[in-house]
């Protein structure tokens, strides 16, 4: 098997590559061609373990994601969230690569709202708002400019400072009010712990695109009212309504005839009205792993990066 490391991953992993790799997967998903059980997860006092196998028949792949959840380690030399992906043959089921999955997990959800931007927000959008400021928020900084030529990028958090250090980073411009950094912008990402809302309906002109990948067991960060008005996108509607930790809380006991795939979009099967609001509520499923992983390990057998060794 090949052994790859964090920095292994970063080396090789292309936003633009990634976003077209997940256009595929949602592609599959949706047509029903991908083998995708819902995520499970043990749970400890302080976090949780969950795992995610998928087969995706778009890049021949055949993963599984164990990752971590302990929001306690936020601002410690540990991140919220850890992940390793395994990589199987999916002809003859051996462990063909091991690999950081924590830079996956955060690179193919930044990049997963970049798919969702791509095919949902305005041509014309030019302001972003990125909500949060840790390592989610960095990964959507990362990807979603790579669809939008925005001419203004903000960053707003609870922590001025830190708002203002990944404003110098991105060459973006920090905010203190939520509601000063949201108004009058055409993508808001947000990519929060938050238990409470921090993007509201109020805030939000007609034609905004919101992405939120914000996931916690104790409240929403995007208003009810926000999902009541929008055209809602997901990428499993029966991963999304099944609240925490499959789903998502902000869509616990929607019905799901009411929300679009992302998949259906890629597709051309779905589309919303011109001028609406929307909403991509992602909760991350392993069929982004599995292509995210299997575009790593192609990079990196074409590069000759990582260690070959012997369970």
């Amino acid at each position: 098997m090949l052994l790859l490391t964090r920095a292994d991953v970063e080396a090789v992993l292309d936003a633009d590559e990634l976003i077209d790799a997940l256009a595929a997967a949602f592609r599959d998903l949706s047509a029903g061609r991908a083998s995708m059980p819902p995520r499970i997860a043990a749970m400890s006092p302080s976090g949780l373990l969950a795992t995610m196998p998928a087969y995706l028949p778009a890049a021949n792949a055949l993963t599984v994601k164990l990752v971590t959840l302990f929001e306690g380690n936020a601002g410690t030399e540990l991140p919220t969230h850890q992940a390793v992906v395994g990589v199987f043959s999916p002809e003859r089921g051996n462990l063909v690569a091991l690999m950081d999955g924590t830079w996956i997990t955060a690179a193919r959800t930044g990049a997963g709202s970049a798919v969702a931007t791509r095919l949902l927000a305005r041509e014309d959008a030019r302001v972003l708002t990125i909500v949060g400021t840790g390592v989610q928020a960095r990964s959507h900084a990362w990807a979603v400019p790579r669809v939008r030529d925005f001419d203004e990028v903000r960053v707003v958090g609870r922590d001025r400072a830190k708002a203002e250090a990944l404003a110098g980073e991105i060459g973006g411009r920090a905010f203190s009010s939520f509601a000063d950094a949201i108004s009058g912008a055409d993508v808001v990402c947000a990519t929060t712990a938050s238990p409470d809302p921090v993007v509201r309906r109020e805030w939000l002109a007609p034609g905004t695109h919101v992405t939120s990948v914000g996931m916690t067991p104790y409240g929403r960060e995007i208003a009810a009212d926000v999902v009541e008005d929008a055209f809602v996108v997901v990428e499993a509607r029966a991963s999304a309504v099944a609240g925490f930790p499959t789903g998502s809380n902000e869509l616990a006991g929607v019905d799901p005839d009411s929300i679009v795939e992302l998949g259906d979009v890629v597709a051309g099967a779905a589309a919303p009205e011109p001028g609406a609001l929307t909403l991509y509520k992602s909760v991350g499923v392993a069929v982004m792993d599995a292509a995210a992983a299997a575009l790593v390990l192609e990079k990196a057998q074409e590069r000759g990066i990582g260690r070959e060794l012997d369970l």
